[in-house]
């Protein structure tokens, strides 16, 4: 079997139970959770076993995941009983947010993405996330979408946010403020 079939070469692609161009709100829209788990699978391989195994291990979680909110959104016409993403993987992501924030030290400031070369690449993750939560937006005021697909994106962004800021302070690399930032949140 080949792995190129020439039926895109004008322009349109396959989704389940029909074909659309390219170019679509709903190709752009699980496209863009395609590229956010390529990045995904960059930084679980970033992920030291030893130091980041837990993380390692919700990334690889967090990789079949968004393959299920890709196949949520690619059918033309979708029933209830299809969907793969539910309230239930919502809040597995917010308690893994929970626990990294326990362990993070107290955010006072914006701050800029980097530090480490995992957390740089979490925080990559993020705001790819955020395009792909926009997508899922847009795609939903043309047609109807599993409603779990856009919180599930929505919180999955603050996990990265989370989970870069607990990279760094595992390997003891602060977090990289802005400069000019004025004291924005408050600590609990």
């Amino acid at each position: 079997m080949s792995i190129y079939t020439r039926s895109g070469d004008q322009g349109q692609t396959s989704v389940i139970g029909g074909r659309v161009n390219k170019d679509d709100a709903q190709v752009e829209a699980y496209g863009t959770i395609d590229e956010l788990n390529s990045f995904v699978g960059q930084a679980a391989s970033l992920s030291d076993e030893e130091t980041f195994s837990d993380l390692r291990e919700q990334l690889l979680q967090i990789q079949q995941e968004l393959f299920d909110c890709g196949s949520d959104l690619a059918y033309v016409k979708l029933s209830e009983s299809r969907y793969k993403v539910t309230s239930e993987l919502v809040e597995q992501i917010e308690a893994w947010i929970d626990r990294y924030e326990l362990e993070n030290p107290p955010l006072e400031k914006f701050i800029l993405p980097g530090g480490t070369p995992l957390a740089a690449i979490l925080h990559v993750c993020r705001t790819v996330c955020r395009r792909a939560e926009r997508g899922v937006v847009t795609l939903g005021k043309s047609k109807e979408i599993n409603a779990e697909v856009l919180k599930y994106l929505n919180r999955l962004s603050d996990y990265f946010f989370a989970a870069a800021r607990n990279a760094n302070h595992r390997a003891q690399v602060a977090d990289i403020e802005y400069v000019r930032s004025g004291k924005v949140f408050g600590n609990k």
